[in-house]
């Protein structure tokens, strides 16, 4: 009997990487194409499959695939649709599952967003094998959440659930978020949220800093970092003040789903101690007493360039196993439907 395998994709705004990946979480073999460059959903369509047919043969893996995972942007898990996705030239409604099955003859698809997939491949393949209540933490551009309670993604009603990133934090002068609300966790604590504060924190501090070196508009998170390791006390205030965020919002957090560990992933976790270190003092003085003492926080342990694979992966053995059970997401219409 030949091994079966999945396809895992991540698709973003700048490319769409996809992979072979075994029972095991082997990623076999992966490869990408360039998101953007198509004005046409169709024509992305074809050009996904001609590339990821190409990998297949290449493996010799044409007549193995089971099933195919999809993380991307605003992705709902029941419909398999992209709904309003701010950096996709598609429209406001794609119906992805169904165009990449239909591409693939008919292989069943499952999809979600992106930090759900990165919860599944945690739970799957990480650090949170095993656990049945965590809550996944993607810091990168954006602050993303997928939230696990007793072995399952928390979708909500109609797929929306768990935007942790969109917690409001700071509820008087908060900044403006891109989901057009202000005050958002992720306005403060992602690595465009840690540049945002040194800019501020240049504007109205006066002490030295390297970098003040930089042109402020400029500034990344990495900058900040570089400072920060090179002992430039305003860096190393920036990286103390969102910790501190970070840490009471998870702890905020816990209130709704006694997690058993949150589980952090992205850039920004490069940091180390510059930034673990005020989150968990801000974390553990800001807890109910009912949970302190109780609740890990890991960092993934997911190579990082096969990880958005893999956790997509995870959705495609899912989609495999409603497939052969004859089972759906859930019986919820479509939006393209209403």
């Amino acid at each position: 009997m030949s091994k079966p395998y999945v396809i895992g994709m991540d698709m973003g705004g700048t490319n769409t990487v996809f992979g072979i990946v075994d029972a095991r979480g082997h990623v076999i073999a992966s490869d990408s194409i360039k998101t953007m460059k198509h004005a046409k959903f169709e024509d992305y369509v074809a050009d996904l499959y001609d590339s990821v047919m190409h990998l297949l043969r290449a493996n010799d893996a044409e007549d193995k695939i089971q099933g195919i995972g999809i993380g991307a942007p605003n992705a709902n898990y029941y419909t398999g649709e992209i709904v309003n996705a701010a950096n996709l030239p598609w429209g406001d409604l794609v119906p992805l599952a169904e165009e990449i099955s239909k591409a693939f003859d008919g292989i069943p698809v499952g999809v979600t967003n992106d930090a759900n997939a990165a919860a599944l491949g945690e739970m799957t393949y990480g650090v949170a094998r095993g656990m049945k209540d965590f809550i996944m933490i993607t810091l990168g551009t954006g602050v993303g959440s997928g939230i696990v309670v007793n072995g399952q993604v928390v979708y909500g009603h109609d797929g929306n659930a768990g935007e942790l990133g969109h917690l409001i934090v700071k509820r008087t002068n908060g900044r403006v978020c891109g989901c057009g609300r202000t005050g958002c966790l992720e306005t403060y604590c992602s690595a465009t949220g840690v540049a945002r504060t040194a800019r501020e924190f240049l504007e109205i501090r006066t002490e030295p800093s390297t970098l003040r070196n930089l042109q402020i508009e400029d500034i990344t998170s990495k900058d900040v970092y570089d400072a920060a390791i090179a002992g430039d006390k305003l860096a190393k205030d920036i990286f103390d003040y969102t910790g501190k965020i970070l840490g009471e919002a998870m702890a905020d957090m816990v209130t709704f789903s006694s997690p058993q560990a949150f589980v952090l992933f992205g850039g920004l976790t490069k940091s180390g101690d510059l930034l673990m270190k005020p989150l968990k003092e801000a974390f553990e003085k800001s807890l109910m007493p009912v949970f302190k003492g109780k609740v890990k926080i890991l960092v993934s342990e997911l190579k990082e360039s096969d990880a958005a694979v893999l956790g997509a992966s995870a959705l495609g053995w899912e989609a495999k196993y409603n497939y052969q059970n004859n089972s759906k997401p859930s019986d919820i219409p479509s939006m393209s439907e209403n």
